[in-house]
């Protein structure tokens, strides 16, 4: 049953990364809930699949010109560095308070996205 779970875990994150939407963003609470993942074992899962799956979308929208290789060059490189310290704060948090912040982070994207559209229906 894991190794199910994982797949479709796989394919449903993989969709939504190839979309450019973050796979991860469904990926971690999936591995965390249905699969009792630590935090820091989700978020490590999730950003060895994702370099992988980001390759494969990469090619693709290259492909179709969808990637200004000049305006992608300043958002890699400040990437690069804030990673690095973003990877080095979450071994520093423990796992649960790494949870909570996910937790507020996908709730501040959320309730964004719903003004988003209540502004959009109300233009409409």
């Amino acid at each position: 049953m894991t190794i199910f779970l994982l797949i479709l875990f796989g394919l449903l994150g993989g969709i939504f990364g190839g979309m450019g939407m973050g796979g991860g963003t469904m990926l971690i609470p999936l591995l965390t809930i249905f699969l009792n993942f630590s935090q820091k074992v989700s978020q490590g899962f999730n950003i060895f699949s994702f370099l992988v799956m980001a390759v494969f979308a990469l090619i693709i929208h290259i492909k179709n010109g969808l990637v200004d290789i000049k305006s992608v060059i300043p958002i890699v490189l400040s990437g690069i560095l804030f990673s690095l310290g973003g990877a080095f704060l979450a071994t520093l948090v423990k796992g649960n308070v790494l949870k909570i912040i996910f937790g507020v982070f996908l709730i501040i994207l959320a309730v964004i996205e719903i003004f988003k559209l209540f502004k959009q229906n109300k233009n409409n």
